[in-house]
């Protein structure tokens, strides 16, 4: 399988940003390649005057919490596969809600070390400007806060993975590209930056996939999946499949499955290439407190 994305940081895919294209890369390989290049600058193991550093910040992996049991065993398997990735590397769970261990508990746990928080959620909303700081900022723990998972290109190319193994078609003709469409089932959030976040994502997936993706919300943003249904269906898509933008299988990922007639995905799960992209989070969140440290050291 071979894919042709834009390496950006979430910054590259919001409004405002100078980068409309990107460098374009050949497989998923090369992707990671091109994200350790980056950072391994900045992530060495030996200070600049050749003094060792410190032991590298916990990786505290923020769950959002469900009453379904699927979705604490997807978590767990991403935690193993993390694990697995970096030996040695410190990594932790913690809830914001429903499921132990909470992520107080978890912060509380590692007194007053380091950590890094790498929210298990795919766009900005309140999760990530309120109760996560809020927190961490209780905890004695010394912290910082990742950005989202999304967007980020890792997640589209999951969620195409994810369709052609739902049966997406790799190749069509023109007569099918004009007749097919994506909808792009969310959790839904109220606050816009979500929205954004989300439909960004959905411009990248157009973008992979070469049709339309239309963004569509389970709870508290519109337009719903029927209602995504509908809109395309007026515009002579009549090939519609349902991109899951779900971390783990769920009710709303249920949901948003049964309101499609075609091709429904599974949710982006396990992946590994979910894996890649946590730990991605972490080394960008250490990589910008190393270029700070500098100047933090010489203030007073």
């Amino acid at each position: 399988m071979t894919a042709s994305l834009p390496l950006h940081d979430e910054s590259d895919h919001r409004p405002g940003s100078p980068l409309s294209g990107g460098v374009h890369l050949d497989s998923t390989a090369q992707i990671m390649n091109r994200i350790s290049t980056r950072l391994a600058s900045r992530l060495s193991l030996v200070s600049r005057d050749g003094t060792p550093r410190p032991a590298r910040p916990a990786l505290v992996l923020v769950a959002h919490g469900s009453r379904d049991p699927r979705t604490l065993a997807t978590v767990h398997t991403l935690i193993e596969r993390v694990r697995e990735l970096r030996p040695g590397l410190p990594v932790h769970l913690g809830h914001i809600e429903l499921n132990e261990p909470l992520l107080p508990d978890t912060l509380a746990a590692l007194g007053d070390s380091e950590a890094i928080l790498v929210p298990l959620l795919l766009s900005r909303g309140y999760h990530i400007k309120q109760d996560i700081p809020d927190m961490a900022a209780a905890a004695r723990a010394r912290t910082q806060v990742a950005a989202p998972l999304g967007p980020h290109p890792l997640l589209v190319e999951t969620l195409y993975t994810r369709l052609v193994e739902a049966g997406w078609p790799t190749t069509m003709t023109e007569a099918e590209r004009r007749e097919s469409a994506v909808v792009l089932a969310a959790a839904g959030s109220r606050d816009p930056d979500a929205a954004l976040d989300t439909g960004h994502t959905a411009h990248l997936l157009a973008d992979r996939l070469g049709v339309p993706v239309l963004p569509a919300y389970a709870s508290a943003a519109t337009p719903t999946v029927p209602e995504a249904v509908r809109i395309l269906t007026s515009r002579g898509r009549t090939r519609i499949a349902l991109a899951s933008y779900f971390t783990a299988p769920g009710r709303f990922a249920q949901e948003c499955a049964d309101a499609i007639p075609g091709i429904t995905a599974a949710p982006l799960g396990a992946h590994p290439l979910m894996a890649h992209l946590i730990l991605h989070r972490y080394d960008q969140t250490l990589a910008t407190t190393a270029t700070t440290e500098p100047a933090l050291a010489s203030a007073g």
